[in-house]
């Protein structure tokens, strides 16, 4: 498995903000310390922002910040929250599937036992767990 991309921004940019949560950050200060592009970092926050896991202010002296406490964000809250889906294989899709075997196999079984048990395993932990301190945010460039 593996997280899309922009889940992936969403996540760091939560734990880039969540080392001092009650400052402002700009998009292009976060940008710059990934070395990630600012205008998909943009949409990204954008997202995070309707979802209601950051504020945000317009103007000078305006930017991001968390909008609640970092213990407060359980990570497979998250991450169900910013990935489009968790299809692992065609068949989790009743959409799309053209598996000609989906009837008969139990593979998906295993696979959808696999991916429940994946986001419990995040569901464990809370941002606050991953949150990266201020003077590793600042030095690691």
């Amino acid at each position: 498995m593996q997280l899309t991309q922009f889940t992936d921004y969403g996540l760091r940019s939560l734990m880039y903000l969540a080392a001092q949560p009650d400052r402002l950050y700009s998009v292009r200060e976060i940008a710059e310390h990934y070395g990630i592009s600012r205008n998909h970092l943009v949409k990204v926050v954008h997202r995070l922002a309707q979802l209601g896991y950051v504020t945000s202010s317009k103007g000078k002296g305006g930017g991001i910040r968390l909008a609640c406490k970092p213990q407060e964000l359980h990570l497979g809250d998250l991450v169900l929250a910013l990935e489009p889906n968790l299809y692992l294989v065609e068949c989790f899709n009743l959409k799309t599937n053209t598996c000609r075997v989906v009837s008969a196999c139990k593979l998906k079984h295993f696979l959808g036992d696999a991916s429940k048990a994946f986001i419990n395993t995040l569901d464990q932990h809370t941002l606050d767990d991953v949150v990266i301190s201020k003077q590793a945010v600042v030095g690691c460039r």
